[in-house]
């Protein structure tokens, strides 16, 4: 996978889930948000994490985006203002806490993601495009609308490493919210299972760790996307 958009959705439609409306791809080069609602006690529901990111590819089979170094993102803070990893993990899912806007630092982040599918797959480089790794974040399907797309995280992740090893991350953030009822046993039991379920797919090496997104480079064209003022909007019209 060369070049600097690795293919183009065309602009070409989709049935959308239920049969209904034609789903829009997104074109290379558009800007569209990544987002996250929150667990939290008393934030349920609410988007706590918005990065803006370009489109690389979409497909039926496919979205790519990329999240460049610099970009304004939301993130969730505690009230404060500090950081919520601060925070001593009996607590940290518990806190007031905030929202906030910060810059990316350091460098760019892929992510890919097949319609449907419990996690996304983001690759992380070094400062020369040596690839550092990929990181497998377990997750909802991601709900499309017309600005974006929308998940919920499910704190339990997966390094994946160039030699193809690979290792659970946030195992302790896992326990921690099934403790305080976050999550109840037959979620986290769904969540597991998709890890296993992606374990399975690094391990056969399939796509997308196969398809050669490692050689990938964003388009020297590309802007840094802007955050809107309204990253936080609920869509009046949403797909599958």
């Amino acid at each position: 996978m060369t070049g600097t958009n690795g293919g183009s959705g065309g602009g070409a439609a989709r049935p959308a889930a239920g049969g209904g409306a034609q789903e829009r791809h997104w074109e290379p080069g558009e800007q569209i948000l990544w987002r996250y609602r929150d667990h939290a006690p008393g934030l349920d529901g609410q988007f706590h994490i918005a990065r803006p990111v370009t489109v690389v590819r979409d497909t039926d089979e496919l979205l790519a985006v990329w999240m460049a170094p610099g970009t304004e993102c939301v993130k969730p803070v505690l009230a404060d203002g500090s950081p919520v990893h601060r925070e001593p993990l009996a607590t940290r899912y518990t806190a007031p806490r905030t929202t906030a806007r910060s810059r990316w630092f350091g460098g760019g982040v892929l992510k890919l993601a097949r319609p449907g599918e419990p996690w996304s797959v983001w690759l992380f480089w070094d400062d020369d495009w040596h690839l550092r790794n990929w990181y497998v974040n377990l997750e909802e399907p991601r709900t499309r609308w017309t600005g974006g797309v929308d998940s919920v995280d499910h704190f339990l992740d997966i390094a994946v490493y160039p030699d193809r090893s690979w290792k659970w991350l946030d195992e302790d953030e896992f326990a921690q919210a099934q403790r305080i009822g976050l999550m109840d046993q037959d979620q986290a039991r769904r969540v597991v299972d998709a890890g296993r379920s992606a374990v399975e797919v690094v391990k056969a090496w399939g796509a997308p760790f196969c398809d050669g997104w490692q050689d990938w480079r964003p388009d020297p064209a590309w802007g840094v996307p802007v955050l809107p003022e309204d990253w936080d909007r609920t869509p009046a019209h949403m797909t599958s």
